[in-house]
C-alpha cells in the first residue's frame, strides 16, 4: 500500500492483488492514515486500489486457515472505518474496479466516491456466503447512504454498476477507467485547502451516532 503526494492531496494505491481485507492490510491503512493526519499544511485523501480490484471484501480464505483472525478482523474494520467517517480532511474513494463487502464498507468511510464506469460492480454480497451484517456494520451503509438503498442492497445481495450505483446514491461520479483516479484527485484537491478543524467538527456532528454505535468515542 503506497502513498505518494499529488500537490497537497494524498493517494493512497492499494495494490496487494484482490486488496483483502484483513488485519495487515488494516494495520497498512492505519500507517498512511497517520501519515497523511501528519500533514501540517493543506491536505486531503485519495485512496484507490489496482487492476479490477478496489477491494474483494474480508480475506475468507486466511479466516478458514485461522478463524480466529476473523472476529479481530471485523473489530478492527469497526475502528478503520469509524476513523475515515472522523478523518480531518476531506477523502474520496476511487473505486477502479470490484468493490465488495468489507470493501464496500471502506468506501462508504470517505466522503465522496468515483467509479469506473465500464467494468467492476459495488455490492453487498453477505446474503449470498451465508454472512449476516450486524448493527454496527449497516450502521455504516445507513449513515452514507439512502436508506432504500442499503435495504435492497442486504436483502438482494445486487450488483451495481456504475450507472446503478450512480442512480441509487452509492458514488457520486462515474467515469472513463483512465480518469477515476484524476477525476478523485480533482476533487480532493478543491478540498484541499478547507479548514482542517472545521472539516473534523462537521464530521463529528454528521457521524457520531454511527461512530457511537461502531463502539468509538468521538473526540
Amino acid at each position: 500500500m503506497t502513498l505518494t503526494w499529488e500537490g497537497p492531496v494524498a493517494l493512497v494505491r492499494w495494490d496487494e492483488g484482490e486488496n483483502r481485507v484483513n488485519l495487515d492490510s488494516l494495520a497498512l491503512l492505519h500507517e498512511r492514515l497517520d501519515e497523511v493526519e501528519a500533514e501540517p499544511g493543506p491536505r486531503a485523501l485519495v485512496v484507490t486500489g489496482a487492476g479490477k480490484f478496489f477491494s474483494n471484501g474480508l480475506d475468507l480464505p486466511r479466516f478458514m486457515e485461522d478463524p480466529a483472525q476473523m472476529g479481530a478482523t471485523l473489530t478492527e474494520l469497526h475502528r478503520t472505518v469509524a476513523r475515515l467517517f472522523l478523518f480531518p480532511a476531506y477523502t474520496v474513494a476511487a473505486l477502479n474496479g470490484h468493490t465488495f463487502a468489507a470493501g464496500a464498507l471502506l468506501a462508504c468511510g470517505m466522503d465522496y466516491r468515483v467509479m469506473r464506469e465500464d467494468r467492476g460492480y459495488w455490492c453487498m454480497n453477505e446474503v449470498d456466503i451465508g454472512m449476516a451484517l450486524d448493527e454496527k456494520l449497516a450502521a455504516i451503509l445507513f449513515a452514507r447512504l439512502p436508506r432504500e438503498t442499503v435495504i435492497h442492497a442486504m436483502l438482494t445481495g445486487h450488483r451495481f454498476g456504475a450507472s446503478e450505483a450512480h442512480s441509487y446514491g452509492i458514488v457520486e461520479e462515474i467515469g472513463p477507467e483512465d480518469e477515476v483516479v484524476s477525476k478523485a484527485l480533482e476533487v480532493a484537491a478543491a478540498m484541499a485547502e478547507k479548514n482542517h478543524g472545521i472539516i473534523a467538527a462537521h464530521k463529528r456532528v454528521a457521524f457520531a451516532e454511527a461512530v457511537a454505535v461502531l463502539g468509538f468515542p468521538v473526540s
